[in-house]
Formats: structure tokens, C-alpha cells, sequence
């Protein structure tokens, strides 16, 4: 069963190719009279982290430890560059170089539909390009606090000798990933890991037309270039990890693909976060392949978020319903908010769940497309229902909970009241039954300041905890 962990112990170094991506956003309403093309008149613009900075964003995002080695140059976007990269937490170890730009894209959007990519830059590889001693000095002293290293190759010119890079780490028995560019892969020798995609990798060993021959040809590589693994992306059919110890093949995970952009880069960033928290190689694979389902689903270079990530994780095991962590229910409800969909959120102690609770549950449920059950852990129970309850422990309580039709997520809360949790996840529609008032709901001020709304509904009369347990010790003194 997989699972996602903390992160944030992992120290991961990205060396590499750094760019800016920058987007422009307009309508276009007519033809240029100047030449049959279209008009955009531009009305916002966004910048995005590229390559190698990409990559390190990624591993920010999950909360990896990050450092970045890298070349911008002296002008506005390497300006850019740099205050994104501390926004996102990222240490930014970039040398300037004063003869070459920082590589930037530009890209016209209109309508989700890109018209055009302008392209700014001038390879790093040549001479004086900027000070390689000054690289390395860099990043031989970053590997005294580096788990593992990440090589983004571009093609730009700043990995043109990566083959020193990945010699001095596995001298120092730190494993190193590439993202390959090119057909010349001897220059990736005696690495840990690369992660090609299936078109990179066809044009280094032709084209394989099964998985028969793909395996093959993949053992074949990684023992010709004395690599421990092999990570090939293929799109629609997931991905396929070879190593030592066998193959494994893990089936897509994107229920909609919606751009491709960067979605290598946040594969090599999840597989060294997985590393560099000491997962086996398996279980990082598969942790980058639900982030690579994550990521294609939206626009642009994108990242994923460790929510997210137990989210996918959760419904690998057990569908799209159940018991769930903060964490995951905000990915899920952040998801269910951008496809339109009405969330409904309730909670209470629910020690004995008795027909009321049923007709309430399903009353609330009626109101929207999912519901959530927001349920006081068994500390809070006591300080509001007396040290002789709760009967059912939480995970008791949770689990009758999540096998009702009705209910489609529980969470658990430690607060006397759910205010922290509501004012979090703000669902669409906030219920609580009894006589209560909107006004005297927890939460209920932030979920209307969101747009939502609060709601009261009636009990089913003759039934309450209270009583049941009442008729109860009732019953037990009564002689026999």
C-alpha cells in the first residue's frame, strides 16, 4: 500500500539549465491587416519557473529541502528568476553571467489555446560563457549537505560537463538523477537514474514496438552505460521503472490530460524527494507517477502539493471515498470546487449512530453533490460530553461513518468546535441540526464570507444519544 511521507528531511540539490517562462494572456477578435494573423490584445501576464528552476520548485513545493545550482544572466528576467525561487523557499546558489542572457520563453495564450513560443537565449557551452571553476567549486561544497542530486539537462550548455558532476557525487556515494537531453547518453555514464521519455528514448536505441522489446532494449542501455535504473515516461500507458531487481510497469494516472508542460520536471523532482526521504525506488517511481497524473491536468509548468499527493494516493486504495486527513480533504475539496461540483459539510460526536443521525446525514447529503463529516476525536468528546464518553472510540465512530451512502468523507478534529476545520476546507453549504440558529454555527462566518451558505436542519424527534444510553443503565438496574 503506498504512502506518502514527509519530505521535509530530504535534501535534494538540482544542477542544471535554468529558465523563466513567461505567459501572455488576450482575447483575439479579429485578423491582422498587416498579415494573416490573429490580433491578441493582452490583458495579463504571469511568470513561471522553467527547467531546471522548475524542477526545484517541484521539490519545494513537497516540502524537500532544495538548493539550486545554476546560470542566470545580468538582466531583468534573471531578476526574475531569482526573487521567484525565494518566494518558493528554494536556495538559489546562481551564478550571473554578464555576457549571456537568462533563458526565457514567451508564450501568446488565448482561449487555453497557445498561438506562439518565443524563445530567448544563447548556450551556456561556449567559452566564457560564464565561470565553470566557479560551478564547481559550488556544488562540490553544496554535497556536504545533499542527499541527492538532480541534473536538469536543457541542452543550454551549463551540464556540459556532467560527467564530472556525476562522478564526483558517487564518489561520495550520493545518487544522482538526469533528465536527459539529446542521443549522446555516454556523457550520463555511472549515473544512478535517467528519465527519459519514450520518444527520448527511441532515438537513443530505435524504436521499440512492445514491451518485450522495450524491456530488452532497457536492460540492455542501462548495462552499457553502467546505470543502476531506468525510468522511461509513455505518456497514455504510465511509466515503467528497470532496475537490478526487476521491471515494473505503472499504468497512467491522469483522468484528463490538459498540457504535458514540465510534467518531467515534477517526475525527477518526486523521484528525488522519494530518494532523498529514503523510500525504495519502487515506491519514489510510484509516487512520481500519481505527481505526473496530477500535473498534466493542469496549465503550464505546474507543481503538485503533498496534499494532493495523499489525495491520489487515497484513491489508489480506496476509491474516491472515506476516511481522509485535513490535507487530503483540501485537495479533494480544491478539486471538486474547479469542476462545479456543491460540497456539503456537517459534523458532530456521532457516538451512537441511531436513525436520526441516518435521516439528518441523508438530508445534508440531499443538499449538495458530496458530503464531509467533521468528527470531535475522543478528547473533545470527553470535555464536552463528560469523562464517561465517548462509548465508541474515533476510529470506532469514523468507520460506521464512512460505510454510509450518504457520507462521502470523514475527518477528524481535536477542537472543542469545528470552526479551524470548516474556516480550512469552506464547503459550499455548512449544516448542523437542533435549534440553532446561522448565526450561532461554527464556522459559519467564514463559510458565508466564502460565498457559501449555512443551513439548519431539524432532528428526527424521539432520537438522541443521550436517551439511548439513558434507556439503557435504565434497563441494567431494573432486577431480573
Amino acid at each position: 500500500m503506498l504512502t506518502v511521507p514527509s519530505f521535509e528531511n530530504a535534501r535534494v540539490l538540482v544542477v542544471g539549465d535554468i529558465m523563466l517562462d513567461r505567459y501572455w494572456y488576450g482575447d483575439t477578435g479579429r485578423i491582422s491587416p498587416e498579415a494573416p494573423v490573429p490580433v491578441v490584445r493582452i490583458a495579463d501576464e504571469e511568470r513561471r519557473l522553467g527547467g531546471a528552476a522548475n524542477v526545484a520548485l517541484n521539490l519545494a513545493r513537497v516540502g524537500a529541502q532544495t538548493r539550486l545550482i545554476g546560470v542566470i544572466g545580468e538582466d531583468e528576467p534573471g531578476s526574475a528568476t531569482r526573487a521567484l525561487l525565494e518566494q518558493a523557499g528554494v536556495v538559489a546558489d546562481l551564478i550571473t553571467s554578464d555576457s549571456h542572457p537568462t533563458i526565457a520563453k514567451l508564450r501568446v495564450m488565448s482561449r487555453n489555446q497557445q498561438l506562439i513560443r518565443l524563445d530567448f537565449e544563447k548556450s551556456f557551452a561556449l567559452d566564457g560563457a560564464f565561470d565553470r571553476a566557479q560551478l564547481v567549486a559550488r556544488y562540490e561544497a553544496a554535497l556536504a549537505h545533499t542527499d541527492v542530486v538532480i541534473c536538469s539537462d536543457y541542452g543550454k550548455g551549463t551540464l556540459a560537463d556532467v560527467q564530472s558532476i556525476i562522478a564526483t557525487a558517487r564518489e561520495r556515494g550520493i545518487p544522482v538523477l538526469v533528465d536527459p537531453k539529446g542521443s549522446d547518453w555516454q556523457r550520463y555514464a555511472g549515473t544512478h537514474l535517467i528519465t527519459p521519455n519514450l520518444h527520448e528514448f527511441e532515438a537513443v536505441v530505435g524504436v521499440v514496438g512492445d514491451d518485450a522489446s522495450l524491456e530488452r532494449e532497457a536492460d540492455a542501455l542501462r548495462t552499457r552505460l553502467g546505470i543502476d535504473a531506468l525510468l522511461v515516461t509513455r505518456s497514455e500507458k504510465g511509466m515503467s521503472l528497470f532496475a537490478e531487481a526487476g521491471h515494473l510497469h505503472l499504468p497512467a494516472q491522469a483522468q484528463e490530460v490538459f498540457d504535458v508542460t514540465g510534467a518531467g520536471d515534477t517526475v525527477i523532482a518526486l523521484l528525488g524527494a522519494g530518494l532523498g526521504a529514503e523510500m525504495p525506488l519502487a515506491d519514489a517511481a510510484a509516487i512520481a507517477n500519481l505527481g505526473a497524473g496530477i500535473v498534466v491536468a493542469k496549465l503550464g509548468t505546474a507543481t503538485v502539493t503533498p496534499g494532493e499527493l495523499k489525495q491520489a494516493a487515497h484513491s489508489q486504495r480506496q476509491g474516491r471515498r472515506g476516511v481522509v486527513d485535513e490535507d487530503e480533504l483540501a485537495a479533494i475539496v480544491a478539486q471538486r470546487r474547479a469542476r462545479g461540483e456543491r460540497v456539503v459539510m456537517t459534523n458532530g460526536c456521532f457516538d451512537l449512530l441511531h436513525p436520526g443521525h441516518i435521516a439528518y446525514l441523508e438530508a445534508a447529503r440531499a443538499l449538495g453533490d458530496w458530503l464531509i463529516v467533521a468528527v470531535n476525536d475522543d478528547a473533545s468528546v470527553r470535555r464536552l460530553k463528560g469523562p464517561t464518553r465517548p462509548l465508541n472510540d474515533l476510529d470506532h465512530r469514523m468507520q460506521v461513518l464512512r460505510g454510509l451512502a450518504a457520507v462521502d468523507w470523514v475527518v477528524a478534529f481535536s477542537e472543542d468546535t469545528p470552526e479551524r476545520v470548516i474556516c480550512r476546507i469552506l464547503p459550499d453549504v455548512l449544516v448542523k441540526g437542533g435549534d440553532y440558529t446561522p448565526d450561532q454555527i461554527a464556522g459559519g462566518e467564514c463559510v458565508r464570507a466564502a460565498g457559501g451558505e449555512v443551513r439548519v436542519l431539524d432532528f428526527v424527534d424521539g432520537y438522541s444519544t443521550t436517551s439511548i444510553i439513558e434507556r439503557m443503565q435504565g434497563d441494567t438496574a431494573k432486577p431480573r
